[in-house]
């Protein structure tokens, strides 16, 4: 590019035309290097708590103006009745009016009232319509954590604050925002006062309560239009403000192994954990085997060891089983407590594969099993055999 632009200017130097550069880094936000990942539905959650969420301010502010000027539309007769029956009330009474500290606190209470009475359902709009148009973004959220104060967050760096606040996305979609706004309000001004412009050149010739309306009605339609396409831009604006959150949500490859630890548990830890419950499970199992009638061998890899009490149990059942040095263990604990070692290969494989500890033997391994214990009775290892 630079050879390029020096030769079509060659009165450029190249230090020249290193002032012309645009450094796009500067428009990203240091605290950002190295957050490369997604952020984790973990990270979403923890944040929303916080009170940050992804929304925009132009849903509410338009649904607020549309609500609040469209009540005022529809009951402004009423109000503006109201508001010169009392007007006429103190005019008229004005002459007999005698001020104290007690009739002025009284009137002011009953100003106050009447007042209430007028403005209370205007707000009361207004607020609903702030709240809806918060809720249809977010859901309901409430948090106090917002108002908490974290001095660990403010840093004194003038250069960075300059920079936050002159440079940065956000910075420049406020500005265009605000841009488009005025944009907007003075496009709407214009074509619907050009429009009226008739009426309002024969205003001076009306009454004052016709012209007072045709005004307010000129001005209604000026709010009105500008507000509807504010709610317009408050569909991009939210995929820039949500875009923008989910940007400042990421996380480093670091963070989201240090989340997953948390989560899941230190993969150390567990592995110790299970080695644990490895080494308990070996030595509950080990102090059944010299209750076996019998350990079925493969004959090295497997060892099953099968007991049967006959007055508790319909067939034998597995109580220990090992494969390589934990079947070589159990044989071991075997010939100490002089049981029988019966090598049956196809049993012991399918007794590992099929039966589990504390299991009694399946149907189809009857046959099988009852043979090893019919050995066990010709030996004279058992009292009889049902």
């Amino acid at each position: 590019m630079s050879e390029f632009l020096k030769k079509k200017f060659a009165i450029f130097s190249d230090d020249d035309l290193k002032l012309y550069r645009l450094d796009l880094q500067r428009f990203a936000d240091p605290d950002d290097e190295g957050r490369t990942e997604e952020p984790t539905e973990k990270k979403i959650q923890d944040a929303r708590k916080k009170g940050q969420v992804a929304k925009t301010e132009e849903l509410p502010q338009s649904l607020v103006v549309i609500l609040g000027f469209t009540f005022i539309f529809f009951l402004g007769d009423w109000i503006f009745t109201e508001l010169a029956a009392m007007t006429k009330f103190y005019i008229a009474n004005f002459k007999g009016f005698h001020l104290t500290d007690r009739t002025a606190l009284n009137e002011g209470f009953r100003i106050v009232l009447f007042l209430a009475k007028l403005l209370a359902p205007l707000f009361g709009i207004c607020l609903v319509a702030g709240v809806m148009g918060n809720v249809i973004q977010v859901g309901f959220q409430f948090t106090a954590h917002p108002l908490q104060l974290d001095f660990s967050k403010i840093k004194l760096s003038p250069a960075e604050m300059m920079k936050k606040i002159l440079i940065s996305k956000r910075v420049l979609m406020n500005l265009f925002k605000t841009l488009f706004k005025i944009a907007v309000v003075g496009t709407c001004s214009y074509l619907i006062i050009s429009a009226d412009f008739d009426i309002v050149l024969r205003s001076p010739d009306v009454s004052i309560a016709t012209a007072l309306s045709q005004i307010c009605w000129i001005a209604f339609k000026i709010i009105i239009s500008s507000a509807v396409l504010m709610l317009i831009l408050a569909v991009p604006d939210y995929i820039f403000q949500r875009q923008e959150f989910m940007e400042s949500l990421k996380m480093s490859k670091q963070e989201v192994k240090e989340e997953f630890k948390e989560a899941q548990g230190d993969p150390q830890m567990r592995a110790r954990l299970r080695e644990m419950q490895r080494d308990i499970l070996t030595r509950n199992m080990i102090r059944e085997v010299p209750k076996a009638d019998v350990i079925v061998t493969n004959p090295t890899h497997f060892s099953i060891a099968l007991q049967w009490d006959q007055q508790i149990m319909q067939a034998p059942a597995v109580i220990a089983k090992g494969v390589d040095s934990m079947a070589l263990r159990i044989k071991e604990v075997a010939r100490s407590n002089n049981i029988m070692l019966i090598e049956n290969r196809p049993l012991a494989q399918a007794l590992y594969k099929e039966v589990e500890i504390g299991q009694e033997i399946p149907a189809e391994l009857f046959k099988a099993v009852s043979e090893i214990y019919f050995v066990l009775y010709e030996k004279g290892r058992l009292g009889s055999v049902v």
